[in-house]
């Protein structure tokens, strides 16, 4: 289903309840919050395998993910797919002892996020979009 710019698709998994206009809103507001204009973003929910298989072909790596973003940003335009395991989801959930809910929606701004330009690869990087994700999460009634 498209919501606004914000597409939510269920690739190779049965759909889940979602909120999608209020996550559209949500994440719709953060783009324009970071000074930026929203385009296009479609989050689309797969299995551990499927993007797995991404992972391997896109990337070159051959480990599970929770996420991978396929960057799509033109200017001030934050477009892009964001590819989202609910499988790895659950168990990231489940192992940090968070909703399953709260941790998807943690996993989407966090897609976004990278979009937006933020990055996670130094120590310093990791810890400024862990606070962006934290700030943005407090924004989102459940």
């Amino acid at each position: 289903m498209i919501t606004d710019s914000i597409g939510f698709h269920f690739e190779d998994m049965d759909a889940i309840s979602l909120k999608e206009q209020a996550i559209a809103a949500w994440l719709t507001d953060a783009i324009v919050s970071e000074n930026k204009k929203p385009g296009t973003i479609n989050c689309i929910f797969c299995s551990d395998e499927y993007l797995l298989k991404m992972n391997q072909i896109y990337l070159d790596h051959d480990t599970f993910t929770d996420i991978i973003t396929f960057n799509y940003v033109e200017h001030e335009v934050i477009s892009g797919d964001l590819f989202i395991s609910l499988e790895r989801v659950m168990e990231n959930a489940t192992n940090f002892g968070v909703e399953y809910l709260h941790e998807l929606k943690r996993v989407m701004i966090h897609g976004v996020l990278h979009l937006i330009g933020y990055n996670d690869k130094t120590p310093q990087e990791a810890k400024e979009i862990r606070a962006k994700e934290d700030f943005y999460l407090t924004l989102l009634a459940d």
